[in-house]
């Protein structure tokens, strides 16, 4: 009995001072929940951080604050100078890059937190309309950690599929990749909101072009599988026939969340290139407006067959709009050089021969019996 009396008070003192170390901790340090990078004056690199601070009775507070310098590590020292705690990185979510950073080149930025160690791989990383620094330090009304809003908002569209997955895992991949371009939400203020606005598409390290967000969807869906989220499209009079519709109308607008979606690319012709994207689809039709023919199966063979036909013209739209800009996002070249023995292929040599490939988009549409069918 003594022993065990001796043991818990051991124990009990360990968690009392682990308690006073972890008070002592918080009470000592500020916590950066983002990072936003903008090019400063005479080409200083300008780092804004949001920096939550935790008092010993835990409350919190949130300081915004940005400072310019040659190099990240001396904008953290100009920082420090000037908050009472010593500021950590290990609680950073998400990383931003001003538009004029974003056309300049990332690579800078890349290698600099994937040799923190302090730096998760999964932080993640979007270009912001205009510049970083005004979209965080705007007084919004009814956002309190600008930092913890924006890191939910991006998570929770990722999770969700409305918007592609950029962690820092995935940027250096795609960019260090010999046949792949990286791409990453962009994000920008509307009046009190903050939104996800587009896809920036990258060659090499520098933003090219942008995509509207709607056009995430045919990202995602050739670069890899969907299988939850909601999607809405508008076919056009042409697309489905009159005899199908309730009523007549000069277009209709499908509602479907994609239960299920997987891609084939397969290399067909080494010389031009050219590929065939197979892209299969199950998915669950939640609206149609106007109403079609719901109990003929006539008419949902119709609804799947215009709604392969929009797809492959909006995918084939967007793949185009890549080559323009050589910018290689869905990783044709790492399927060319993973098939073509001694290639030797380069970034160079691949987003040459990008411009000038031949894709044919097939798209495999097969509506679930349920939801409105039922």
């Amino acid at each position: 009995m003594n022993k065990l009396r001796g043991k818990s008070i051991v124990l009990l003192s360990f968690v009392f001072l682990y308690g006073c170390a972890q008070t002592n901790i918080l009470d000592k340090v500020g916590l950066t929940t983002l990072v936003g990078y903008d090019i400063g004056a005479e080409e200083k690199i300008a780092t804004t951080a949001v920096i939550r601070e935790v008092n010993p009775e835990f409350q919190s507070n949130v300081e915004v604050l940005t400072t310019e310098n040659d190099t990240s590590k001396g904008n953290r020292m100009d920082a420090n100078r000037k908050l009472s705690k010593k500021i950590m990185v290990g609680q950073m979510r998400v990383i931003l890059f001003g538009e004029d950073v974003a056309k300049d080149n990332l690579r800078y930025y890349i290698d600099t937190n994937l040799e923190n160690a302090s730096v998760s791989n999964g932080i993640y990383m979007a270009v912001v309309e205009g510049k970083a620094a005004p979209l965080l330090k705007y007084e919004y009304q009814n956002i309190e950690d600008i930092g913890q809003h924006i890191f939910r908002l991006i998570e929770q569209n990722v999770k969700q599929e409305y918007m592609i997955s950029a962690t820092l895992h995935q940027i250096a991949h795609d960019y260090y990749s010999i046949g792949k371009d990286l791409a990453m939400p962009i994000i920008k203020r509307d009046d009190e909101l903050v939104e996800l606005s587009g896809v920036a598409l990258f060659k090499g390290g520098k933003m090219v072009s942008t995509l509207p967000a709607k056009d995430s969807f045919y990202v995602k869906i050739v670069r890899d599988t969907f299988k939850v989220g909601l999607y809405e499209t508008v076919l056009e009079k042409e697309d489905i026939p009159s005899k199908f519709l309730q009523k007549p109308a000069n277009k209709i607008t499908v509602a479907f969340d994609a239960i299920h979606s997987n891609r084939e690319m397969e290399l067909v012709d080494i010389a031009t290139p050219e590929f065939d994207l197979n892209i299969k689809i199950k998915s669950r039709v939640l609206e149609v407006f106007p109403d079609i023919n719901q109990g003929d199966p006539k008419s949902v063979a119709g609804l799947e067959k215009a709604i392969e036909k929009n797809l492959t013209k909006e995918i084939s739209r967007v793949i185009a709009h890549s080559q323009e800009v050589e910018s290689d996002i869905f990783g044709f070249g790492e399927k060319y050089r993973s098939t073509v023995r001694h290639s030797k292929l380069t970034k160079d040599k691949w987003h040459e021969m990008y411009k000038n490939m031949k894709v044919n988009v097939n798209v495999d549409f097969v509506i679930l019996r349920d939801g409105v069918f039922e």
